[in-house]
């Protein structure tokens, strides 16, 4: 079984924004990556926000979607309590709702990276005590 990657904000935005300190790294990481990449509502919701500085990033962006390299399927309303516990968790971070959405759905894909450039997801924790395992740059 091919290992679940779940995306965060950090990696798609570096991913279109040349300028962004990792570009070239998250470049060369998602050339080995079998999509579908896995996310949240909330991740598109940031990254779509983020890339509205940048002309033509958005347009960019909307392949990702378009084409299924980038696949939302957490839903936040049956997991609402899960997150909030999470966000609570962690107030002192602290840790956006797209953080703790991301926490979870490591939690529901126990096989799974979080690919992030984040280093809050170093700190946090699945199943209260559980790294999350992540596809991170080394400085």
């Amino acid at each position: 079984m091919l290992q679940k990657v779940i995306v965060d904000t950090s990696v798609l935005v570096a991913s279109i924004d040349q300028s962004e300190r990792h570009h070239e790294w998250v470049a060369q990481q998602l050339e080995q990556i079998e999509p579908p990449l896995l996310t949240c509502e909330a991740v598109v919701s940031e990254t779509w926000f983020l890339l509205g500085r940048l002309r033509g990033a958005r347009e960019a962006f909307l392949p990702y979607l378009e084409q299924g390299q980038l696949q939302v399927v957490f839903s936040l309303e049956p997991e609402l309590t899960s997150v909030l516990t999470i966000m609570k968790r962690y107030e002192s971070v602290p840790a956006s709702l797209a953080d703790a959405a991301l926490v979870r759905m490591a939690e529901l894909y126990p096989q799974s990276s979080v690919f992030t450039l984040d280093s809050d997801f170093q700190i946090y924790r699945k199943h209260r005590d559980i790294p999350v395992p992540l596809i991170f740059p080394s400085v």
